[in-house]
Parts: C-alpha cells; sequence; structure tokens
C-alpha cells in the first residue's frame, strides 16, 4: 500500500505550484481528481511540446491523476465542484494565479461544513502587498527574488534558467504544508487553510546570501559565466572529451586540485590559498589551469579526483541522464505515457524505501475520468472536537526530530521541521562542530568564538535546541541512542556510511525504534557508484543536467546559483519526511529514505527531458528507451519556447536590469502600445505568438530603446500598471529592504548572543494573515546539554558534570592542540 492512499486530493485552477504539489500526493498514490475546463487545463499547451503535441511540462506535473471536466457554464457546476469538494481531504487550489474557467465556489462556507478539509492556495504573491495584483511569471519573479542577477557574463545580460524553476519550489512547499496538516489532522487536529507566495517560496534559494549580505555589506555582482561569489573555482570547464564541474571550498582542496593538474605556483602562492584572494584572481588561474583540464576526458578527471577528495563531476546532457542505468534504476526517471506516445520524464525524487513511490504512469486526458454519482462525504470532518484547531500551535507540535546534519541542506530541513512546530534536537560536538559556523582551528578564531558568530548557521538553525556529543566514544554514543529511542525522526547529510560506521545505522536504531524514519541526505544515495564523490551544492547543479539546457547553443553549460543543490536538497527532504511520518503515525512503522540530493534537481529540467527522450522517435519504437539518439533540446537563452517577447533588458544605469514577458496576445498589445509601437499593437498578423517570433530582435530592440531611458524601478511600475509581466532583477542584499517583503512581515528580527539583533526569513506558507513567528534563535554550541540531558534523558547534575569533565559534552570548540592531544590520549 503506498503512503497516501487513504488521500483524496481535489485540484482547481491552474499553476505550476498546485499542479505539483498535486503531483506529489499521486506519487505516493493518493486519489489526485483534477478539474479542468471544457478546453482543459491551459498548462496543457505549455511548450516545450513533444512531437506529438503533447506539452512535456504539463505531463510531468500530472501523471497519475485523473482529470473530470467541470464547464462553469453548466447550470449545476457549483454544485458537481461543491460535491466533489465535500468529499475529499484536501483541496489544492491554484485559481489565483489562473482560475482556469473553475466556477465560482465559496470554500470559507464549504469549510465550514467540513471543518477537517485542508485547504491549500498558491498565488504569486500573496493576498496583500504592493506586488499582490502583478501580472507574473516564473522567470519575472525570480528576477524579484534575486535569482537572476548574479549570473551569467559579467557584461550582462544575466542569464537564467527556462521557467520550471519557482512552480516547483512553490510546490514542495504546498506540499510541505499540507502534509503538516495532515499528520494534525490523524491525532487530534482539524483542517487548516494555507496560502502559499510563489515568490517568497523561491527566497529559499536567496536566504544565504541575503545573510551574507547582511553580515558584509554589498559586495556581490555578476562576475562572469559559471563564478560566484565568494568561492573560487565554482565553475564548469571543458576537458579533452566532455564537461566537467569543480568546486574548491577547503584550502586542501585547492592544494589537491593544483597537485593534480601539477600547478605547483598557483598551489604555493599564499595569496591564493583562501578563496578571497582566489576570486581577485580569477582571470589568471583560469588560463593557467583550463589548458591543463584538456589533456584529460571528463570521466578521467572524475575518477582523479575521487582519488584526491576534490568534488570534481561529469557535467551530463539531457541525452546522458536518459542512459543514466543508476537514474533509471532507482526511479529517478521513469516512463510516461501522453497519449500515443510513451516517453520518459523525472519520476519521485523522494526514495521512501518501505513505501516507494510510483514509477511512472499515464497522463490523464481531459475529462477522462468524469466522475460525479455516489461521491460521499467523509463525516469525519464534520464539527466535533477533533476537527478544531489550535492556532498557536505549529502542525507538528509533539514531534521529535534528531538533527545530525550540518551546512545547509539538512539543516534547512530540519529548520522547516522546527518552523512547522517540531522539538528539533541538533546534536554537534565540540570536536567537530557544525561546519557552516565557520569552523576554523586557529587559536584566536576558537578564544574569540568566532564560530558563533556566523550568520549562516544563525539563518538554518533557528527554532532548534542544540547539544554536544562525541560519538567516536561510548558515553556520547549511547546518549545518542537514547534520544533516538524516543524519537519521531532522525536526518544526516554526512557523506554515506558516517552514521552506521559509529554504530548509528538504521539497522541498530530500528532495533531500539521500530516507529522512527530515517533519512540519509547523500550527495549521490547510499548505494550510487558515484557515493564516494565530495560534492557541495554546486557540484550537484553541475551533475543534474540542468546546466545543460541553459544558454547560447553553442555555449558552455551555465549554472544559475552559487550552491543551487543545497536548498533544493533541504525542502526535498523535508517532503520526504513529511510522507513517511504521515505512514508511520498510521500504521506504528518507521522506514529508511535515501533521498539523493543531485536527483532533486532534476524537476528542473523535466520537459527538456521528455521532449529528448521522444524526439524522432514513433511510439511504436519506444521499446528501448536506452538506445534512443535525439538531437539535444533547443536553448532560449532569455527567451521562452513559448512567450513572445520574452528577456532580461537593460535599464538606465550601471548594470540595470528587467525581466519583461507578453504572456499572451493581449498581453502583448498593452506592451506595444507601451513603449510606443502602436502600429505593432494594432497590426493583427502580430497576434500570434508565432508571428511575433519571426520579429523577435526587432521587438526587442524597441523593448530595449525604452527601458534603457528609465530607472528599473520606474519601469516595472508602468509596465505592471499596463498589465504587462515584469520583474526588476534584484540583487539578494535588496531583498533586506524589499517594500513588498517588509509590508508582509516576511522578515521578522532576532536578537542572539554573538550576532545581536539580526534579520529571519519567514516560511512562505501562512495558515493565517501573519506569518510563522520565529521563536528562538539558533543555540550557540552545547545551549541545551543540561536541559535536554536532565529532562529528557534523567541525568543527575553529577552525571553531567562529569560528561563535561571527560569532554563528551561541553560549550566551546576544541582548539587544533587540544583536538590533537585528546586524540593521542584516547589513542593511547
Amino acid at each position: 500500500m503506498e503512503a497516501l492512499s487513504h488521500l483524496r486530493v481535489i485540484e482547481i485552477g491552474s499553476s505550476a505550484a498546485t499542479s505539483y504539489c498535486a503531483r506529489l500526493f499521486a506519487d505516493f498514490g493518493a486519489n489526485v481528481q483534477k478539474v479542468e475546463p471544457p478546453a482543459g487545463d491551459p498548462l496543457r499547451q505549455s511548450a516545450p511540446l513533444t512531437p506529438g503535441g503533447q506539452s512535456a511540462w504539463f505531463a510531468f506535473l500530472n501523471f497519475n491523476k485523473s482529470s473530470t471536466i467541470i464547464d462553469p457554464a453548466a447550470p449545476n457546476s457549483v454544485a458537481q465542484l461543491t460535491s466533489l469538494i465535500e468529499g475529499c481531504d484536501i483541496l489544492v487550489d491554484g485559481r489565483d494565479v489562473d482560475p482556469a474557467g473553475c466556477p465560482s465556489i465559496d470554500v470559507g462556507v464549504i469549510r465550514q461544513r467540513r471543518p477537517g478539509l485542508i485547504h491549500l492556495e498558491a498565488s504569486w504573491f500573496g493576498a496583500e502587498g504592493p506586488y499582490a495584483g502583478f501580472a507574473a511569471t516564473d522567470s519575472t519573479v525570480r528576477a524579484l527574488a534575486g535569482l537572476v542577477k548574479l549570473s551569467g557574463p559579467a557584461e550582462g545580460p544575466p542569464l537564467h534558467a527556462p521557467d520550471f524553476q519557482a512552480g516547483i519550489l512553490a510546490g514542495l512547499w504546498a506540499f510541505i504544508a499540507a502534509t503538516s496538516s495532515t499528520v494534525t489532522q490523524r491525532h487530534g487536529g482539524g483542517g487548516r487553510s494555507w496560502s502559499v507566495s510563489i515568490f517568497e517560496s523561491s527566497i529559499a534559494l536567496t536566504e544565504y546570501l541575503m545573510f551574507e549580505a547582511f553580515a558584509q555589506g554589498d559586495v556581490m555582482r555578476r562576475i562572469g559565466t559559471n563564478r560566484f561569489w565568494p568561492n573560487f573555482p565554482t565553475g564548469i570547464y571543458p576537458t579533452k572529451c566532455g564537461w566537467v564541474g569543480v568546486t574548491t571550498a577547503k584550502p586542501e582542496q585547492w592544494r589537491a586540485f593544483c597537485d593534480m593538474l601539477g600547478l605547483p605556483e598557483l598551489r604555493d602562492d599564499p595569496a591564493l590559498a583562501f578563496n578571497e584572494g582566489r576570486l581577485q584572481n580569477a582571470d589568471r588561474i583560469e588560463r593557467q589551469f583550463m589548458p591543463k583540464l584538456k589533456a584529460r576526458t571528463a570521466p578521467e578527471w572524475f575518477a582523479e579526483g575521487l582519488k584526491r577528495k576534490i568534488p570534481i563531476v561529469p557535467v551530463p546532457e539531457i541525452s546522458d541522464l536518459l542512459q543514466d542505468p543508476e537514474r533509471l534504476a532507482r526511479g529517478a526517471i521513469v516512463p510516461v505515457r501522453m497519449g500515443e506516445e510513451e516517453g520518459l520524464t523525472v519520476g519521485s525524487v523522494l526514495r521512501l524505501t518501505s513505501t516507494p513511490p510510483l514509477q511512472g504512469g499515464k497522463v490523464p486526458a481531459a475529462g477522462e475520468h468524469q466522475v460525479f454519482a455516489g461521491i460521499q462525504t467523509d463525516a469525519s470532518g464534520t464539527s466535533d472536537a477533533a476537527a478544531r484547531i489550535d492556532a498557536d500551535r505549529g502542525p507538528l507540535q509533539g514531534i521529535r526530530v534528531i538533527d545530525f546534519t550540518m551546512g545547509w541542506a539538512g539543516p534547512l530541513c530540519t529548520r522547516t521541521l522546527a518552523d512547522l512546530g517540531a522539538d528539533v534536537i541538533k546534536i554537534e560536538a565540540i570536536q567537530y562542530p557544525d561546519w557552516w559556523r565557520g569552523v576554523d582551528r586557529r587559536p584566536g578564531y576558537v578564544s574569540d568564538k568566532m564560530y558563533e558568530k556566523a550568520p549562516c548557521f544563525c539563518m538554518v538553525n533557528r527554532n532548534k535546541r542544540g547539544i554536544t556529543l562525541d560519538l567516536k566514544r561510548p558515553q556520547g554514543l549511547d546518549l545518542a541512542k537514547r534520544l533516538l529511542a524516543g524519537a519521531d525522526i532522525a536526518i544526516d547529510n554526512f557523506s554515506v556510511d558516517v552514521l552506521s560506521r559509529l554504530g548509528l545505522g538504521y539497522n541498530v536504531l530500528r532495533a531500539l525504534n521500530p516507529r522512527l524514519v530515517m533519512m540519509s541526505m547523500s550527495a549521490f544515495g547510499t548505494n550510487s557508484v558515484h557515493r564516494e564523490c565530495r560534492a557541495y551544492g554546486s557540484t550537484l547543479e553541475q551533475g543534474s543536467g540542468l546546466p545543460g539546457v541553459i544558454g547560447t547553443a553553442d555555449g558552455l553549460p551555465v549554472m544559475t546559483h552559487i550552491a543551487l543543490g543545497d536548498p533544493v536538497g533541504g525542502l526535498n527532504g523535508c517532503a520526504a519526511v513529511m510522507v513517511a511520518l504521515i505512514h508511520a503515525r498510521r500504521t506504528g512503522q518507521g522506514q529508511f529514505i535515501d533521498l539523493a540530493q543531485i536527483e532533486c534537481l532534476l524537476p528542473f529540467a523535466a520537459p527538456w527531458i521528455t521532449v529528448q527522450s521522444l524526439s524522432g522517435l514513433p511510439c511504436a519504437q519506444a521499446a528501448p528507451l536506452l538506445q534512443r539518439e535525439a538531437a539535444p533540446p533547443p536553448k532560449y537563452v532569455n527567451r521562452h519556447p513559448q512567450f513572445v517577447p520574452h528577456g532580461c533588458f537593460r535599464c538606465a544605469g550601471e548594470d540595470k536590469w528587467i525581466i519583461v514577458a507578453a504572456t499572451d496576445d493581449h498581453m502583448w498589445q498593452r506592451l506595444a502600445t507601451l513603449i510606443g509601437r502602436t502600429d505593432r499593437a494594432m497590426d493583427p498578423s502580430l497576434r500570434p505568438a508565432a508571428a511575433r517570433r519571426a520579429i523577435e530582435d526587432e521587438i526587442e530592440r524597441d523593448i530595449e530603446a525604452w527601458t534603457l531611458k528609465r530607472d528599473e524601478d520606474d519601469a516595472m511600475a508602468e509596465l505592471q500598471a499596463a498589465g504587462v509581466a515584469s520583474g526588476v532583477a534584484r540583487l539578494p542584499i535588496d531583498l533586506l529592504q524589499d517594500r513588498h517583503l517588509r509590508s508582509r512581515a516576511f522578515l521578522q528580527e532576532l536578537e542572539r548572543p554573538f550576532i545581536g539583533v539580526h534579520p529571519q526569513p519567514s516560511m512562505p506558507i501562512r495558515d493565517s494573515a501573519n506569518p510563522y513567528l520565529v521563536r528562538t534563535a539558533a543555540p550557540t554550541l552545547g545551549q541545551h546539554n543540561r536541559e535536554i540531558l536532565s529532562e529528557l534523558l534523567g541525568l543527575s547534575d553529577d552525571e553531567i558534570k562529569q560528561l563535561a569533565k571527560d569532554r563528551i559534552i561541553g560549550t566551546a570548540m576544541l582548539s587544533e592542540a587540544e583536538l590533537a592531544t585528546e586524540k593521542n590520549l584516547y589513542a593511547n
């Protein structure tokens, strides 16, 4: 039985965010009924299209759902839709993005009759605030969220990914919200009404750079394709055959990289020992090492990097993904049927091992499952006490999480659980604290407690309690096991087998606690052939296939973010845990989750994967899917496969840019009129986007002639007043003062020792008009040792003092000398 097969979900309206949310439910067996107008969901027309004319984007978002058509002009349409909703558990509502002909209903009235109903609605910017009425696209939202301006050539324009990121991120957040309510509902809670802001959802990717800007000021600029502040090199380079992604974040990785390439002069230059010096000399360094990389192929450099513990990974093309036996075996890429076509698309990346997701499926034809008779309303949702909720309680209150994670991805996952009310206990050690504290063993760094002053650590560890335990010694290991015996969830993002070698593998913990959900968030998966590869968030993007669909047709693969894999992996990890937690709460059975963070980026390239899997082959020839030869997917640069025009245009001032898009013929006419081309606005031959495509260069020159005369914010104000989708390309630092975010209290201020008052971004999901409050600041090292050991484990004061004396616990990081002394002591 699938983990969510007991749930019935109704999806209304049209948005990528709500479609993806609903698809995640369908992946785990929920009965998802998609309600469409007679012409079908508008997303059925979204490019890119398969050879048979099917939308590859729609296919990815909607397989394994059923489809019902309700004609809003029919006299019984409201009654039909109301009947469907009253018989479901969860209503996923995209009407604020596009109502798509949905009959007019009052969900508030329905929820009065069904208080147990979970309602999730998505909008571009939320119900209130200066941007609330803005026309938007995926790309304009990402521009405003600070996710466009830092990518691409230094001289511009910024380069950005195809239009599939913001909807996926918002869909993940929506799924997390809805599933958290499902956990509550089964244990004395009721239905919540959630809203998700697509704009705010995208800020999960910008948070790190926002915090760095808060701490260091206005230091970030676009510095070239595949270059990102503050690390270097963190890019993609040509080899003898193929492309390779390189990341050298640590001094030892840089030295090993130089040794590998035979460049001792770079290795021994003290000015290049740290990232700051290398970034300042990037051109000179690349001139020296890039010719060296041409001596071997990408697979050969990958093998060499494994030996030397350097994060190096081959950069695949889409065709490589389609022939990757590991991706196919794990269900990351799965078969999909769309009408008469059979191809491949991206499957669920939430790899639960006991209740796995469905492996592929069929895309419903519009109206394929017309069902109205016999729908029964679930009486369990009526107005008894179990259907009421306490607005002050987070939906995960009462859930305990043991957090072994470090860095960004894992801590973001556990922070989200904590934000939703779970009791998250973060485990570090005075010997090896979380490396995102900026760990440096030099004496001054330790004595001045600089490891307590890292804003990025504070960003992802709020609302948690912190304890230190030396897991390499029996006393610390025993205490960890006692905590795990009473926990609901355990999460780590170490390299594969680290916890197992310590004696905390899932087989051991399952015997202690059969209901425990345990997740490993490794880079490539626990059984991957690449399992020993060192990886950062940049490595994951480099190896995901996404860079291959960005940039110019004959250009190098283009990255979009300094560490895209980290926040995307963290949110997918949270979604996976929620599914397993629902199953555990219903059955008493926990399970192991093998999350491969690199797979979490595949959805962003899903339409291109599907199109290429089908390219040039009729259905009858589709059997040997792995043997297909197909042309690579087209690269649109800053254009769009469907919207014309669509681009990033220069404004008045230095490095000022705005994304402008015409999403339909009427918007095109308004845009042309605004920029003074009434002749084109009135030309009936230019109303179809295909006709405008033929003169796209000319249209873009006209738009830029108009934007160049205007400040970027003034240009956006004029465009939005005319109802034209547009968004200024912001820097992360701009978000700290963004008028829309400020009006919605998205950024909250918190005080913490060593840091003082600092901002904290809210979650983009709300179950009221206000954001969830950030309750507590990130813990200082070992801050809650006594509280947890005494209250949860019943240790006496004398026992706790002895643990501190033996350095099993502590509140101060050990220096290099202290660590060496301890190693020698226990080695003897």
